[in-house]
């Protein structure tokens, strides 16, 4: 896949990369999330963006000194939940870099993400992030990052839908990505599809055990 930076070029990583996404609150959608890398060093945080998450329409990806590295905001009125995403803190009169739509607003659907630009580009995210078991492709197909369920090394447990797995392929923006995840979490809520309090046995896989 041909690497390309959209928000900044150290966290475009030479060698597929295997993130750790962990709400900072199970109790609300969209409260807060710190992200950290496979030696446990923290790569992004978001901090609680809103006193009511529901409510949020603009939140701020930061890197762990606070630097604001992307502001992606809900463009309003917007009938599929379009969101924008902008370089750093939003000011007004600054243009998107990219934006994430839902394709319906009538039950499951999928959702395009149009980078903007030249040239311009586009992502399709198949899946579900409820489940945290989604893939996004670029317009060729390929995969250019998952997102999926927690697996305890350790124990083999599978971990509730709070701490998951980000996987990104070699080249992908990991800030983008982390962006498009905030959008997901907004889009999506915080649909109980599954009991956090049930626990799954699973086989690890090389990713879970280097993580």
């Amino acid at each position: 896949m041909k690497e390309r930076v959209l928000v900044e070029p150290a966290f475009v990583f030479d060698q597929d990369t295997h993130l750790t996404v962990s709400k900072t609150s199970i109790f609300f959608p969209g409260d807060g999330f710190t992200v950290y890398d496979c030696k446990g060093q923290m790569v992004f945080r978001v901090d609680s963006y809103a006193p009511d998450a529901h409510d949020s329409s603009e939140l701020v990806l930061m890197d762990p000194q606070g630097r604001c590295l992307l502001t992606v905001r809900r463009k309003r009125p917007s009938l599929h939940q379009r969101w924008e995403g902008f370089v750093g803190e939003r000011t007004d009169g600054q243009k998107p870099i990219f934006s994430v739509r839902r394709s319906s607003i009538i039950g499951r659907s999928n959702v395009t993400v149009e980078v903007f630009g030249d040239p311009g580009e586009e992502y399709h995210i198949e899946g579900s992030f409820a489940q945290r078991c989604c893939t996004i492709f670029n317009a060729e197909k390929e995969r250019v990052a998952e997102i999926r369920r927690k697996v305890d090394a350790s124990t083999h447990v599978v971990l509730g839908k709070d701490v998951f797995s980000l996987c990104l392929k070699r080249g992908f923006d990991g800030a983008f990505a982390m962006g498009v995840v905030l959008v997901l979490d907004q889009i999506n809520g915080d649909d109980n599809v599954f009991d956090d309090d049930v626990v799954e046995e699973a086989e690890p896989t090389a990713e879970d055990e280097r993580a």
